[in-house]
């Protein structure tokens, strides 16, 4: 696995948890929920002051990925080296209601393994929590092009299709047959011109809302031939392939541009506080939030 070792393949893990806020889509983990446009779900009453735009999108102007978590606990040494960083938020903060604790734990292991558990508790009100991680990846490392070449599986059949503004209809429409069909490993470039400003939008991943541990997706760079794959339990992950970046100043002072990297955030389903279809993102006190995810990195 040499080929593995000394390569930063996240481009920016800034955002490390880009929690998000409940609207359009679970985009990352900065909050609450993800993407964020309400009605309410039940007497849930939510305010996030969403500025110029009728929805939310990673918990607000200040989301978890600009606020300070607290290292609760680490291990540097042994076989599974783990970090656990911890967040309290307040009632009304970004507009939410209720106090929540978070809490969120990176564990290396195994072979070449690294698991991440996102857990929340609702202290005292019942509140939308939909967290995300939005970690960007390129496998080629720093510096080596764009993703445009790498080969994608997605285990899900369906997506949730959106509106202008990318937040979900309601919908959940069949993949089959369009440009947003990777049932089979396709390379990201040979379609993505026929998808409006690229790839940005929730997958319904296959099997049933059990919160069991389920198969989401690999990602195979074929010029290096290094392999990711994602297992979470949840019911959704955003495809999203860095359609936005412009000027961002990486490692060495490389400065990444659109599609230098792409994103696998497992998520509930964007704006689902305003779909009844959609599995719920409400948590109420006394039942805690968990989300897991599971990477396994290999060469091939």
């Amino acid at each position: 696995m040499s080929n593995l070792r000394d390569e930063r393949n996240t481009l920016f893990f800034i955002r490390f948890i880009e929690a998000t806020c409940e609207v359009r889509k679970i985009v990352a983990t900065d909050a609450a929920t993800s993407n964020l446009q309400f009605a309410g779900e039940g007497d849930v009453r939510v305010n996030t002051n969403a500025q110029r735009f009728s929805f939310s999108l990673n918990c607000g102007k200040i989301g978890f990925g600009d606020v300070i978590w607290r290292v609760k606990k680490f291990k540097q040494d042994g076989p599974a080296p783990y970090i656990t960083f911890a967040y309290r938020s307040a009632n009304g903060e970004q507009g939410f209601p209720g106090v929540v604790s978070f809490i969120r734990t990176y564990m290396l292991y195994g072979n070449q393994k690294l698991s991440v558990i996102m857990k929340a508790r609702a202290l005292n009100k019942a509140t939308p929590i939909n967290l995300a991680q939005h970690t960007y990846w390129n496998l080629g490392g720093n510096n080596n092009g764009d993703i445009l070449k790498n080969r994608v599986q997605l285990f899900a059949a369906h997506i949730t299709p959106t509106n202008d503004e990318l937040i979900p209809t309601g919908k959940i429409d069949p993949v089959k047959g369009t440009p947003f069909d990777f049932l089979k490993q396709h390379t990201i470039g040979s379609r993505i011109d026929k998808v409006p400003k690229g790839y940005d939008i929730n997958y319904a991943v296959n099997g049933s809302n059990d919160r069991k541990l389920k198969k989401v997706a690999k990602v195979h760079d074929p010029k290096l031939g290094r392999l990711m794959k994602l297992w979470s339990d949840q019911p959704g992950v955003q495809f999203y392939t860095g359609n936005m970046l412009k000027d961002v100043k990486g490692k060495g002072g490389v400065v990444y541009g659109p599609h230098a990297a792409l994103c696998l955030e497992t998520q509930g389903f964007p704006n689902a506080v305003n779909h009844p279809n959609f599995p719920s993102v409400i948590v109420n006190p006394g039942k805690p939030y968990t989300h897991f995810m599971l990477f396994q990195f290999s060469t091939k």
